[in-house]
């Protein structure tokens, strides 16, 4: 962690990561109440801050204490280091403000300074883009539009969804004065996607910017910093815009069509003069415009690119547009346009080809021994005017030739030579799921062929994914479970886009299910506040009037039925909120949702008959006898009810900490209310079971605290015993298997978890390994008619934290830590890293002959951590070889359930300790 110079009466106190709206490099911050973060840190132990002041200013100079000219905090008695709300004047929009903390430590007089960092503000209104308009290439009329979308979308549109739309390249030519430029911002969005230029040189690094929404209500805009990009006299910006989730019309594969419009763009770039004249270029019909040589582009199909139609120096000054047409004012789509504050897409590994195979003549493979999220980067020579076509795929037929059959077929990538030396290309608006690359009309270079083929010089998978950053690790010494780690991280990985999506190719949409039920083991691993705190508002955008949250977010296609309504997928409302709070403390986005939290309850309460609710997908692709999809072993009514009941929990909990007391108390009857008709219902107290006896039927209501107190011990011992006489197979599905580790986890069974995923001989994550799988697939059996990278199912990878591992939040933000590792099995050592939003949390552990050595790391920007030792006794417990009790920065609190129970504050510690007596 990055640290600024400090006082050194306050040595023992380091701070630095700072972040500005939960984001390092915050572009478009509120003009109204940004929020600040920072972390702390110390080689001492019990490192804790004890106030802070934050400075914010127009210049880095003025980022001393009195001379700040735009807010000084004064002196703030907190510990607080997340969610510091700013508390000065309005600031002014589009502008560069810097910033820095100084921290106060248990003993310091004087603050640590942090380093200046910034921020830039967003376009609050509308009259801050200054009249720039919205400009297209053509106009889509409004009969021929398709929204919302129409799912496959056929003959039954008739004209519509058939127009091919152009793939337009913007540009326009300006001059700037031969003076000093202080800065130089662009503020743009293109839709659906763009690439944006200025003087031949790329903008920014992402990948399908910006991010995908619903189009009437909110158009994301992005914010770039271009003042090293422009020059003295005569200067160019331009743009290509392609369709992304915009406009998807008929050809070739399609989840959907729909038309919000034809590709627009929209663009302010606001020069600053260090004279303080200031020079403002918007786009507007003075532009100019022409077709790009993207002759195709689809989010679902593909894209066509031709060499040809390339026109050097079209994003460079002086270049003879004279071709080229004005641009169109177009209408905008509807929506709001607002800061995108979540992490972009970008390239973020580049993964080559382990073998080349010619299963047909002239048809090569390659395998880039991973199924990834990605686009191809291509590099070829040959004779103008011939096409190579790549068609990408998870799996291969037997034959060997590619397997679209249930990644999205037909999707393909072709690109046509301009005969030039060696080209290279790599295709800008779509992405799809695939290991395997199928190459025609090429010839590998080194393989014999066709003398007039064109030569493939080099084919490289690029993995493109939400750029969140990576918050852990984990290793062990079982292999298996290494294996299965990466195995649920690359589909998770692969799935982290504008939204959270099922999968890389076939649907690529947002469905939210998923979103809550693999939200540890997502955010164990990534960084995700911004993604979900987007997601929160596609959801609250996505809400019908009658209080209805769909299946996917954004809605870009209404389906019928359980597909549009599911309780365990909408509940995602309700539960996402309260996992921000969890896992990072965020009660600004609890307070948001909260009218939407509430209408959704409301709906769920009118579908309900004698609080109980029958409608939905239920446990989705459980392992029952037939192929999967609607739940088997398990009642929907069941999972259903269990989730309302879930719902109104956790809202009621919520209700009383954004202190409405009349609504926490009416939930809190209703979820009462709700739980005695679901035990009335399912729970058979002549045999402590709940309903069929699966797994999800006694797990929901377990982990829920569902069960009467006094029968609890009984329905946990029939629930691990009905495990075991199923021979320790999996069979819970997409909804229940979350909820199934956490009950027995939290009963003490991590032992039966361990032999459950252990093992390769029946479905499951080892199964899926055996057969070849490099990402986690939508079956447990890992069936090829089905997605081979899906992220559902993937819970596991919590357990490898908060189990294995025993990293957990013991208070919301992890500003109280619990370390409660579980030695299981054969596994004999366990290396784990969180990087929470108050710091760099660790438990590493070994168990070497009747002794397990426990090494903490407990962040200073953390209160304290409960740690819970496997122990034979509380004094056979050592820290740095001496007895813990009497360790710095440790208190014993006593032994519980075989566990030596200390409370430790920030720092790292050695803990040892004998099992046996």
């Amino acid at each position: 962690m990055a640290g600024g110079a400090c006082s050194p009466r306050s040595a023992a106190i380091r701070v630095g990561s700072l972040s500005c709206e939960n984001r390092p490099d915050a572009t478009g911050a509120s003009v109204v109440r940004p929020v600040f973060g920072w972390e702390t840190a110390s080689d001492e132990r019990g490192a804790a801050q004890r106030a802070c002041r934050v400075l914010v200013a127009t210049a880095v100079s003025f980022l001393e204490p009195g001379r700040a000219d735009v807010w000084d905090s004064g002196r703030l008695t907190t510990s607080q280091c997340t969610f510091v709300a700013y508390g000065g004047k309005r600031l002014d929009p589009g502008r560069i403000y810097h910033w820095r903390v100084g921290v106060w430590g248990r003993r310091g007089r004087a603050p640590a300074w942090s380093d200046a960092a910034r921020f830039t503000t967003e376009l609050a209104r509308p009259e801050d883009w200054s009249g720039a308009r919205w400009i297209g290439f053509e106009e889509l009329p409004g009969p021929l539009k398709v929204v919302p979308g129409v799912h496959g979308g056929g003959d039954e549109l008739g004209e519509r969804g058939l127009r091919r739309p152009v793939v337009p390249a913007f540009r326009k030519e300006f001059d700037v004065r031969d003076e000093a430029v202080e800065r130089a911002f662009v503020f743009v969005s293109g839709l659906g996607h763009y690439e944006l230029r200025l003087n031949g040189r790329a903008v920014g690094d992402s990948f399908l910017a910006p991010g995908w929404t619903d189009y009437r209500k909110t158009c994301l805009y992005n914010t770039f910093d271009v003042t090293d990009l422009l020059g003295p006299g005569r200067n160019a910006i331009g743009a290509v815009v392609g369709n992304g989730f915009f406009n998807v019309n008929r050809e070739r594969y399609r989840k959907l069509v729909i038309a919000y419009g034809m590709p627009m763009l929209v663009l302010k770039l606001d020069i600053l003069f260090a004279s303080g004249r200031r020079e403002t270029i918007v786009s507007g019909p003075d532009w100019r415009t022409a077709p790009s040589p993207i002759a195709f582009a689809s989010i679902y199909g593909g894209e066509d690119y031709d060499a040809r139609l390339e026109q050097p120096g079209w994003d460079a000054a002086n270049f003879d547009d004279s071709a080229w047409k004005d641009a169109l004012a177009v209408a905008g789509p509807g929506g709001q346009l607002e800061p995108e504050r979540d992490f972009p897409l970008k390239v973020m590994e580049r993964i080559g080809a382990k073998t080349v195979a010619e299963p047909s003549r002239g048809v090569f493979v390659y395998d880039f021994g991973q199924n990834a999220s990605g686009i191809v980067r291509l590099k070829v020579s040959g004779k103008r005017g011939t096409t190579v076509t790549i068609s990408p795929g998870e799996l291969v037929h037997d034959n060997g030739l590619i397997d679209q059959r249930a990644s999205g077929s037909p999707y393909r990538l072709t690109y046509t030579l301009k005969g030039a030396g060696v080209e290279e290309w790599t295709p800008r608006f779509t992405y799809y799921g695939f290991r395997y690359a199928q190459v025609e009309g090429a010839v590998p270079e080194g393989e014999d062929g066709p003398e007039d083929a064109p030569r493939l010089v080099g084919l490289e998978l690029l993995h493109t994914r939400n750029s969140a950053p990576t918050v852990g690790s984990f290793s062990c010494s079982k292999e298996l479970f290494n294996r299965t780690f990466a195995l649920i991280d690359w589909a998770i990985r692969s799935n982290l886009a504008s939204v959270p999506t099922d999968c890389p190719h076939r649907e690529k949409l947002g469905w939210l299910e998923q979103t809550h039920l693999m939200g540890g083991s997502i955010q164990y691993n990534y960084r995700i506040l911004t993604l979900y705190r987007k997601l929160v508002e596609d959801m609250m955008e996505a809400q019908l009037p009658d209080g209805l949250v769909p299946d996917i977010a954004p809605e870009f296609v209404p389906f019928f039925g359980g597909f549009r309504d599911s309780p365990e997928w909408g509940s995602a409302a309700v539960i996402l909120p309260w996992l921000l709070y969890e896992w990072y403390g965020d009660f600004e986005t609890m307070a948001a949702a909260y009218p939407m939290m509430m209408k959704y309850v409301e709906y769920l309460a009118t579908k309900a008959e004698g609080n109980i609710l029958s409608h939905g997908l239920g446990d989705w692709y459980d392992l029952g006898p037939n192929p999967p999809g609607e739940a088997q072993l398990t009642p929907k009514a069941l999972t259903a009810t269990a989730i309302y009941y879930r719902d109104l929990d956790l809202l009621s909990k919520m209700a009383a900490m954004l202190k409405r007391t009349g609504d926490a108390a009416a939930l809190r009857r209703r979820a009462d209310d709700v739980r005695k008709a679901f035990n009335r219902r399912f729970f058979d107290a002549f045999s402590m079971t709940y309903s069929t006896g699966s797994q999800t039927a006694f797990a929901m209501p377990l982990h829920f605290g569902m069960v009467h107190k006094l029968t609890r011990g009984e329905v946990f011992g029939n629930f691990v015993r009905s495990i075991r006489r199923g021979g320790g197979a999996l069979t819970a599905g997409d909804v229940g298997f979350d909820y199934f580790l956490k009950a027995l986890e939290e009963g003490g069974a991590s032992d039966l978890i361990y032999e459950m995923n252990a093992r390769e001989d029946v479905p499951g994550y080892g199964f899926q390994l055996a057969k070849g799988a490099t990402a986690l697939t939508e079956s447990w059996a890992a069936r090829t008619d089905v997605s081979n990278n899906h992220m559902m199912l993937g819970h596991l990878m919590e357990w490898l934290y908060s189990g294995l591992a025993g990293i957990r939040p013991a208070s919301a933000g992890f500003e109280t830590v619990e370390i409660k590792p579980h030695p299981v099995g054969d596994v004999t050592w366990v290396k784990a890293r969180y990087h929470s939003i108050r710091g760099e949390i660790v438990s590493d552990w070994r168990n070497e002959s009747g002794r397990f050595h426990l090494d903490v790391t407990v962040p200073a920007g953390a209160r304290g951590a409960w740690v819970l030792i496997p122990a034979s006794s509380a004094s056979a417990v050592t820290e740095s070889g001496a007895p813990a009790a009497r360790a710095e920065g440790v208190k014993l609190v006593g032994m519980r359930d075989g566990r030596a129970v200390f409370a430790v504050r920030s720092g790292k510690y050695r803990f040892a300790a004998d099992l046996k007596r």
